[in-house]
């Protein structure tokens, strides 16, 4: 198995290795095991990035569904389809998802695009299939991410999806950000049936089923109320809402709802 790695520039991918997790002091490994076992009142953002076509991200994808079990967790799965070149063309894959990914690779400005890559918080990226560099992830942009904590709750009123967002901390330096609307599915199987993974079924959890943006936070308390009929669409179970700064900049609040 090798982790696959991509870099787009001028349309070439270009490939690299990922970097090791970093060893935790017993301290740290304490505040991990809390933090696998509590819910806390900040919730963790992971996107998991993975390809059909990749022969390392099965176990990634398996490894979701322990995150996707939490309740201080919204775990998301991001299907990428820059692999289809690799004879099978991944059908939960969307360019939306690909470009995302470049976009963080960017705004970090390590170029490092990758599968299967998780992005923690929209701050730091590890091997999308190590618990314990996940978990030494989410407990390092933890403290930052509290700073700059905003509330955000999201919750159905009949046909109707009501967001709330609260206000900017004391202190906090943003004062912008996008709100982004996010429909999953909880689980599906699919059988592969050529390139790397030819022959594999894989179960895929919190798979991504669309991803937009659907207004501005401007620092202070706001509400949104969206049509319901118009996100439930059939295979959309669960509705999150994520408060980013910039395009694929860190997260500040984020919130998720059965559909």
């Amino acid at each position: 198995m090798r982790l696959h790695s991509a870099t787009v520039l001028a349309g070439t991918i270009l490939f690299g290795t990922v970097l090791a997790g970093l060893g935790a002091s017993s301290s740290v490994a304490q505040e991990k095991r809390q933090a696998a076992g509590a819910p806390s009142q900040i919730t963790t953002v992971l996107e998991l990035f993975t390809s059909q076509g990749c022969s390392s991200c099965p176990p990634a994808d398996a490894l979701m569904h322990s995150y996707a079990g939490r309740k201080d967790v919204i775990a998301l799965s991001l299907p990428v389809d820059y692999w289809d070149y690799l004879g099978w063309k991944d059908t939960l894959a969307n360019p939306k998802f690909s470009a995302r990914q470049r976009y963080y690779a960017k705004e970090r400005g390590d170029g490092r695009v990758y599968t299967p890559q998780m992005v923690v918080n929209g701050r730091a990226h590890v091997n999308g299939s190590s618990a314990a560099a996940i978990d030494e992830a989410i407990i390092g942009t933890r403290a930052e991410m509290a700073r700059e904590h905003v509330p955000v709750q999201v919750r159905m009123d009949g046909h109707h999806i009501l967001i709330e967002t609260g206000e900017a901390p004391t202190g906090s330096p943003h004062r912008e950000a996008t709100i982004w609307l996010v429909t999953l599915h909880k689980e599906t199987e699919v059988k592969i049936e050529r390139g790397e993974n030819r022959g594999k079924t894989v179960k895929y959890y919190n798979v991504v089923r669309d991803m937009s943006p659907i207004g501005m936070w401007s620092g202070k308390a706001g509400k949104l109320e969206l049509s319901r009929d118009a996100v439930a669409e059939p295979g959309n179970e669960l509705c999150a809402v994520i408060l980013q700064i910039g395009k694929a900049g860190p997260i500040v609040g984020a919130a998720v709802s059965g559909l």
